[in-house]
């Protein structure tokens, strides 16, 4: 069972696409299945002007449409509306932060977790305006979404201020895919079992493919993400915190600095990027007309929001590469885009082959290989050799496949479920330290430089494929090819 603890969970930009998607879904799942929850509020705060109805009405209506059916339920949300309110308030305006402080008067011992659902730029004034008013207690929480800035110094510039009003233990940065299911086995794995530490290193692994791909294009998004791009939106977080699991030491315990503490030492070994670097070893593509499951969608220029003209980036991709002592000489090789053929998030581990071949594959090259499958569905699959059936010695691949779904039976819990609850209780070994995500920023800056200063736009590739010809033409001068290709 999740937490019974009394909480206030004040949400910023609680009417927003993130609150109505994933963040209301996720509370109500948790509420379903907590045995006590008399001590739960969930306040949204937004500009709009709504009345309590209204907001419940509104989540009622987000809610349905992103809870699975079957585990929808009117008493189960009649329960859960009873913790809903709402506060109107412009997050910059100091004055109409006394609505919610009538709101919380009296409730200081209680937990308080402001949830910052909204721009990056509200950041410290919402922050600032809190403390003002008075709101920020010892037992209170900021859950800060990504991405935090635009580079180093404007991550720095929002955690400067944010730090003035919260302890860093008080700071929750989100990274919604640390919370997945699949990337808590894939520690469970190496660090809960014997079998694959031995061989989780330069010796024994060849590469590291690392991708996360979405079908779908900017949506309702086209002016954000049109400032943001692939790099900022993707890789500075969610493709390096998964590199740094896979890649990291054994941590001395799970503590949470013990284990964010490895997390930075990954951080500080990966290779820096010259201007010839960028050039050879990245690829930035954009999307152009195409289909999506044989239904034609516009080009990533055609889209609501986009500059005229605009270079910038819906895909990438990165060899990146570790200076230590574990993982020197091996590729890490990172891809995330949109309007790819696939909906699809996976680790995959390619082992070195035999040392000496003397059994022949019936095709292609003898293969082995894990891959931790993130989305659209959580599981792990280890391909390897065995003999063809019959009087032949040949060899063949086979597959020892987990689906967490079939192996638990229980529903899965999503990220945010996890995440909000770890806020709740405290626990931050999910959540970034602030000299994590300064190293993130330092590693990508020159990348981001190099493509401003380039005179080349972003390589054209049709939606509904696997991005740039160079993309795979990047792994290929390695003598390797992405796994879908393989």
């Amino acid at each position: 069972m999740a937490t019974s603890d009394a909480f206030d969970f004040i949400l910023f930009g609680g009417s927003g696409d993130l609150a109505m998607r994933k963040l209301l879904p996720a509370l109500y799942y948790r509420h379903r299945d907590t045995a006590d929850t008399a001590g739960w509020r969930v306040i949204g705060i937004g500009r709009h002007a709504l009345s309590r109805e209204e907001y419940v009405a509104l989540a009622l209506d987000g809610c349905r449409q992103h809870v699975t059916p079957r585990d929808f339920s009117d008493a189960a949300w009649s329960a859960f509306a009873e913790c809903l309110d709402y506060v109107q308030l412009d997050a910059g305006q100091v004055a109409h932060y006394a609505a919610l402080g009538t709101k919380l008067k009296d409730c200081e011992t209680r937990i308080r977790v402001f949830y910052l659902a909204t721009a990056p730029s509200l950041f410290t004034a919402i922050c600032e305006n809190l403390g003002t008013a008075g709101l920020v207690t010892a037992n209170s929480r900021v859950v800060l979404e990504k991405p935090l800035g635009r580079d180093q110094r404007s991550a720095r510039e929002i955690n400067d201020n944010v730090g003035r009003i919260f302890e860093e233990r008080q700071i929750f940065r989100i990274d919604h895919y640390l919370g997945k299911e699949a990337v808590q086995n894939l520690m469970a794995l190496r660090f809960g079992n014997v079998l694959f530490e031995p061989l989780w290193n330069r010796n024994w692994v060849r590469d590291v493919q690392i991708t996360i791909a979405e079908t779908v294009g900017v949506e309702s998004r086209g002016d954000f993400y049109d400032s943001i791009g692939a790099l900022r939106d993707m890789v500075q977080n969610h493709l390096l915190q998964l590199l740094c699991i896979v890649a990291m030491e054994p941590p001395a315990s799970i503590d949470a600095d013990m284990v964010r503490n490895e997390k930075l030492k990954v951080l500080h070994s990966l290779r820096p990027f010259s201007a010839d670097d960028v050039a050879n070893r990245t690829v930035r593509g954009q999307y152009r007309s195409g289909a999506i499951r044989k239904q034609p969608v516009p080009g990533y220029l055609e889209e609501e929001g986009i500059a005229s003209g605009s270079r910038t980036e819906t895909f990438v991709a990165i060899k990146a590469e570790l200076d230590n002592w574990r993982w020197a000489g091996v590729p890490f090789y990172l891809r995330t885009g949109k309007r790819m053929q696939e909906r699809l998030a996976e680790i995959v581990i390619n082992f070195r082959g035999v040392p000496h071949p003397i059994l022949q594959a019936t095709s292609g090259e003898p293969v082995n290989r894990l891959v931790i499958s993130l989305q659209p569905d959580e599981g792990l699959r280890l391909d390897m050799m065995a003999k063809v059936a019959g009087q032949s010695m040949d060899i063949q691949p086979i597959f020892l496949d987990v689906a967490l779904s079939e192996t638990y039976r229980a529903r899965q819990w999503d990220a945010y479920e996890r995440l909000i609850i770890d806020v709740i209780e405290g626990k931050l070994t999910l959540f970034m330290r602030r000299d994590e995500q300064d190293a993130a920023w330092q590693w990508v800056e020159p990348i981001m430089q190099a493509w401003e200063r380039s005179a080349q736009p972003p390589k054209s590739y049709p939606a509904g494929t696997w991005g740039p010809t160079a993309a795979s033409a990047l792994i290929a001068r390695d003598g390797h090819a992405w796994h879908e290709e393989s």
